[in-house]
C-alpha cells in the first residue's frame, strides 16, 4: 500500500512511523475520502493493542498516515524460528483478541488479519496493523462490505487476497463481518501452535479450495502440550459456517482468558506437589509432630476462650455506577460472571477476575444472569421487566460461557437455577 519512514517529531520530540500512499491515490477524490474517513475511525480505536494514529494529511498530493513508532518484529518473523510456547501463545492470542473486540464494537472490520499484520513489540505487547487500509484496493461500485480484501500486489477487481488467512465467506466473495476475522485469528492461533499454516495449497487456487472444503490437521499431532480445550477453540475459530463460530471476538478472548486462568491454576498446584514430594522424610515428621501440638493446644483452651474469626479479605470487583444483580463463579473458581445495568442504560452479563483492570461484556444484551451450572452452562432471564413491586419475569435462555446466542425455552420466568442429579445405586 506504500512506503513507511521513521521520522522524528520535533514538537512533541518522539520517534513516529510515517505510511505514505501511492500518488496514483492521490487523484482520486472519493479514495482520499474515504482513507482519512478510515484513518481516523482507526485513530478512534484507541487500544493498547491495535497500533496508534497520530495525524493524517498530505504532502506534494500523496496522503500520509502518522503512527507510533513500534521496536521488535511481527509475528510472521517469529514464526520462522517454529511454533511458540502454549503458554506465550495464550497471552498473544488474549492481545489479538482485545483489541479485534475493541475494533469490532467500533463496527471496523479488519478483513486481512495475518502474521505480517500482527506486530510484536520488545516488551511482549502485541500491535494490531493495518486497520481498514486494504479496503482501498476495493473497486468503488462494489458493495464494500462484501467484497474480499485483497493484497497489494493483487489487481483491481482479482479476488485473491491473502489466500491462507480468508474465511470461506471471503473466499467466495459474498458478505462478511465480524466473524470473517474470527476465523483469520483461528487460522493463526492455530500456525503460532503448531508451527505450521492452517490452510496451504500449490497455488492460491488450491489453498482456497481447502479453506472451502477441508479441515487442518488435529494439533496434538504436531503439539502434544495443546490440551483439548484449547484445540477446542482453535476449531470453534475455524468453523466454515459463521454462524457456528464464536459470535464476537470478545467471546473468543473469554474463552481463551478462562483456559489461561484454569492452566495458571493446574500448574501451581503441580509445582506444589513437586515440592512438597521433594521434602525429606523428616521435614514431615517434624511436620506432624508440630500438628499434633497445635491440635493438643487447641483442645486445651477451646473450652476456655473464643476462637476469633480469620478477617475475610474483601476486593472490589466493579467501579461504575449503576446496579449489580446475581453473580456467580464460572466452573474453574477463578472467574466472575455476574449481570448489571450501568449508568440508567439496559442489563448485560459481564464476567471479570481479581486481576483484571475492568469487566468484559458477553454481548448478552437486555439479560440477567440466573445461575451457571457446573459444564459451564449459563441461565439468563432475557428481556426482564417490572409487573409489579416485587415481580420482574423474563424470557429463560441457556448460553454457554464458551460463547454462542442465547437458547430460548420458556417465557414469563421469574428465577431458575440448576439442580444437581445425584444417582443412587441399589
Amino acid at each position: 500500500m506504500g512506503e513507511v519512514y521513521r521520522a522524528r517529531d520535533p514538537r512533541l520530540k518522539r520517534e513516529v512511523a510515517i505510511k505514505v500512499l501511492p500518488q496514483a491515490f492521490s487523484s482520486d477524490a472519493d479514495r482520499l475520502r474515504r482513507f482519512e474517513q478510515e484513518a481516523l475511525a482507526t485513530a478512534a480505536l484507541n487500544h493498547p493493542n491495535i497500533l496508534a494514529v497520530f495525524d493524517i494529511g498530505t504532502s506534494e498530493g500523496s496522503p500520509y498516515v502518522v503512527s507510533e513508532m513500534l521496536e521488535g518484529e511481527t509475528l510472521r518473523e517469529r514464526l520462522r524460528s517454529g511454533a511458540i510456547a502454549v503458554r506465550k501463545t495464550l497471552d498473544y492470542a488474549l492481545q489479538i483478541a482485545h483489541g479485534l473486540a475493541a475494533a469490532h464494537e467500533k463496527g471496523i472490520i479488519h478483513r486481512d488479519l495475518k502474521p505480517e499484520n500482527l506486530f510484536f513489540t520488545k516488551d511482549g505487547r502485541v500491535k494490531i496493523l493495518d486497520f481498514g487500509l486494504a479496503k482501498l484496493t476495493q473497486s468503488d461500485s462494489a458493495d464494500h462490505s462484501s467484497q474480499p480484501t485483497m493484497t497489494h500486489a493483487t489487481e483491481l477487481g482479482t479476488v485473491l487476497g491473502t489466500a491462507g488467512y480468508m474465511s470461506p465467506e471471503q473466499a467466495r466473495g459474498v458478505a462478511v463481518d465480524a466473524r470473517s476475522d474470527i476465523f483469520s485469528f483461528g487460522a493463526i492461533l492455530y500456525e503460532m501452535l503448531s508451527g505450521k499454516r492452517a490452510f496451504h495449497g500449490e497455488t492460491p487456487a488450491d489453498t482456497m479450495s481447502a479453506i472451502l472444503k477441508e479441515n487442518p490437521a488435529d494439533l496434538n499431532e504436531t503439539n502434544r502440550n495443546v490440551s483439548p480445550a484449547l484445540e477446542r477453540i482453535v476449531q470453534h475459530c475455524l468453523e466454515k459456517n459463521p454462524e457456528q463460530r464464536f459470535h464476537s471476538a470478545r467471546d473468543a478472548a473469554f474463552a481463551l482468558e478462562a483456559l489461561s486462568t484454569t492452566s495458571s491454576s493446574s500448574s501451581a498446584k503441580v509445582e506444589r506437589a513437586v515440592s512438597r514430594r521433594r521434602l525429606p522424610i523428616a521435614a514431615y515428621l517434624a511436620a506432624g509432630l508440630v500438628l499434633i501440638l497445635l491440635v493438643f493446644i487447641a483442645g486445651r483452651f477451646s473450652g476456655t476462650r473464643t476462637a476469633r474469626s480469620a478477617v475475610p479479605e474483601i476486593h472490589q470487583l466493579t467501579f461504575r455506577r449503576g446496579r449489580v444483580g446475581q453473580a456467580r463463579f464460572a466452573p474453574e473458581g477463578q472467574t466472575v460472571v455476574y449481570s448489571a445495568t450501568w449508568e440508567g442504560g439496559l442489563p448485560e452479563v459481564f464476567t471479570t477476575t481479581e486481576q483484571s483492570p475492568e469487566s468484559r461484556s458477553l454481548d448478552i444484551k437486555d439479560a440477567e444472569l440466573l445461575a451457571i451450572s457446573s459444564a459451564g452452562q449459563m441461565a439468563v432471564k432475557q428481556h426482564p421487566h417490572n409487573v409489579g413491586p416485587f415481580a420482574r419475569p423474563g424470557t429463560l435462555a441457556t448460553v454457554p460461557l464458551s460463547g454462542g446466542s442465547p437458547r430460548a425455552l420458556l417465557e414469563g420466568v421469574e428465577a431458575a437455577d440448576w439442580l444437581r442429579m445425584v444417582r443412587t445405586w441399589r
